[in-house]
């Protein structure tokens, strides 16, 4: 079992900045597949960003392209999502996710493990 935990979530204004963590416990692999999905309000969940945990080209949905950095630090267990110029449609609970197989998806159903989700608020 793969127990994930993020943090780093908060409130700015638009223009801002935040950076999401996600640290990883438990039975973890070192060649799984991470990524940042988020869920605003009556909306349903989008994939953001993902990485491959051995590395790689890092993966972005185009609303956050040039906005967002993926990184993981594999000595810690720990994916990071840098946001930057954040907008307030960018307004989400955000959660990480990992997946058991060496290569991302931008699907959720591909994913086997999810945190428990960080608020992100952007006010203009």
């Amino acid at each position: 079992q793969v127990q994930l935990l993020e943090s780093g979530g908060g409130l700015v204004q638009a223009g801002g900045s935040l950076r999401l963590s996600c640290a990883a416990s438990g039975r973890t692999f070192r060649r799984n597949a991470m990524a940042w999905f988020r869920q605003a309000p009556g909306k349903e969940r989008e994939f953001v960003s993902a990485i491959n945990w051995i590395g790689g080209t890092p993966y972005y949905a185009d609303s956050v392209k040039g906005r967002f950095t993926i990184s993981r630090d594999n000595a810690k267990n720990t994916v990071y999502l840098q946001m930057n110029s954040l907008k307030p449609e960018d307004t989400a609970v955000y959660y990480c996710a990992a997946r058991s197989r060496i290569f991302v998806s931008s699907s959720a159903n591909e994913y086997d493990y999810w945190g428990q989700g960080t608020q992100v608020g952007v006010s203009s």
